[in-house]
């Protein structure tokens, strides 16, 4: 049974549950199964083993918060090289992501759904239970799977601190 927690964040003025326990930098990052743009099962972490994991988790590509966050990490994506892979999630359907990302000229990003189930939104602390969607987060989890930096936004329309990501990133390469 998964944990249930209200007052941490509203949408449209309402507030909703949280399904699922928030992450802490120390802990083993929990692997979670997702579908990639072309409908593929995917185990998010088992699938970039040996990586630093940017995990960004994303309200929607079709709001203009989402829109920038994507882009930005898109760019960043070819400074930090090939042992930083950057994972955005929604629970926007494959198809949707794949059309945005091709659209927008987003190549160097992992864009991963989590529509089937909400596994990754449960195991995160992520899933709104009313509204069916993520609330906004960021991790950074090391080579050897620790959670390294962790930052839940207080609003869905907040942007994460780039630059804070991106450092702890870097310093997870070692």
């Amino acid at each position: 049974m998964s944990i249930e927690r209200k007052g941490l964040i509203s949408f449209s003025g309402q507030d909703m549950t949280v399904v699922g326990p928030d992450i802490k930098v120390g802990q083993t990052a929990p692997e979670f199964t997702v579908q990639n743009t072309d409908w593929k099962t995917v185990k998010a972490l088992e699938s970039t083993q040996d990586k630093v994991r940017i995990i960004a988790s994303f309200f929607s590509v079709s709001t203009s918060v989402c829109d920038r966050e994507i882009r930005r990490f898109n760019v960043e994506a070819a400074s930090l090289g090939e042992d930083v892979v950057i994972i955005p999630v929604s629970m926007d359907l494959p198809v949707a992501q794949k059309n945005w990302c091709g659209a927008a000229g987003v190549d160097r990003v992992m864009t991963l759904s989590d529509h089937m189930t909400g596994e990754f939104g449960e195991k995160y602390g992520l899933l709104l239970k009313e509204v069916r969607f993520l609330r906004r987060a960021i991790f950074v989890v090391d080579r050897q799977g620790t959670v390294v930096y962790a930052d839940y936004l207080p609003a869905i329309g907040d942007e994460p601190k780039y630059d804070e990501v991106i450092v702890a990133a870097r310093a997870a390469l070692g």
